[in-house]
């Protein structure tokens, strides 16, 4: 019969793109890391892994043992949040997957607050410029902002985000005036590319339906790095789409000014992402997701 600890190595396992990858992550070395892979098909009667030179595949029977495991060692981690919700501390590993920009600037020392309440807590933060879920990827949290396509993951709002039409004002001395969004076409422009959105089409919403325009965008630059794009237009290189979260500080110091205020784009919200509704979530992550609520004051 497999363990838990068997099921726990395999998961480490099959996020790994080697035997190699394996070892590192566990702190073994990889002939260790082979010989307990061997030992469990042995256990199993089946082979899990199909080993190349460089790299590992999952067999139909390491897929089947890695979806149903991740789901069995879950459950374990809530049975153990349910025995000791009598207890006033919170204990074991948080995983928050966040964009890099706002992961850096928001959820890091938030993450350290959390830690400094909950000793017992360990925290495990991967930052992305483009942060996905996935099977070999998937974190108990994922930080995401923008526009949410169609997901089974469940959506939690964390808190509101405008997004925001700004230029430098060395940038507006000698730009064409602009009035409404049409007058787009007209002037250099910044694109941020991320969550594979139709960056170069700028959507604007007026206190009417009738006042409703998109506009088509040829952008001058263009990144997928939001501090590069702000940066660009602090310089006075054009106009850009950016959260209000991150540029509180510009617009404060007049680096930066805020255009169309009488148009609001599509709003960016920042959610956190889970693969389970509360009842089932491990205790630690709800009260995680509670206090990130509770703090994220924008």
């Amino acid at each position: 019969m497999i363990t838990s600890q068997d099921i726990s190595f395999f998961l480490h396992l099959s996020a790994s793109q080697s035997l190699a990858a394996t070892a590192r992550k566990l702190n073994v070395t990889p002939p260790s890391v082979s010989q307990r892979l061997q030992l469990l098909e042995r256990k199993l009667g089946v082979k899990l892994v199909e080993r190349s030179a460089r790299s590992i595949t999952l067999t139909a029977s390491g897929e089947m043992l890695a979806e149903k495991g991740r789901a069995l060692m879950l459950d374990l981690s809530t049975l153990q949040d349910d025995i000791s919700a009598n207890k006033s501390s919170l204990a074991g590993k948080v995983k928050v997957l966040a964009p890099l920009g706002f992961g850096t600037h928001y959820i890091a020392p938030l993450l350290a607050r959390f830690k400094k309440v909950n000793p017992l807590i360990t925290v495990d933060l991967e930052l992305s410029d483009h942060p996905q879920w996935s099977d070999k990827q998937s974190p108990d949290i994922m930080i995401y902002i923008g526009h949410l396509r169609d997901s089974s993951l469940k959506c939690i709002t964390l808190a509101k985000n405008n997004r925001l039409l700004l230029a430098s004002p060395e940038y507006l001395k000698s730009a064409p005036a602009i009035n409404c969004p049409a007058d787009l076409v007209r002037h250099q422009c910044i694109a941020l590319r991320e969550n594979n959105e139709d960056v170069t089409m700028w959507k604007f919403q007026g206190k009417t339906d009738s006042e409703n325009v998109s506009v088509r965008i040829k952008p001058e630059f263009s990144s997928n790095v939001g501090q590069v794009i702000k940066g660009w237009a602090v310089d006075g290189l054009g106009i850009i789409q950016r959260s209000e979260w991150d540029v509180v500080d510009e617009i404060s110091e007049g680096k930066l000014i805020r255009l169309l205020p009488d148009y609001t784009l599509p709003s960016a919200d920042i959610v956190a992402l889970v693969s389970t509704e509360r009842n089932k979530r491990p205790n630690k992550i709800n009260k995680l997701i509670d206090f990130f609520k509770e703090n994220l004051s924008l």
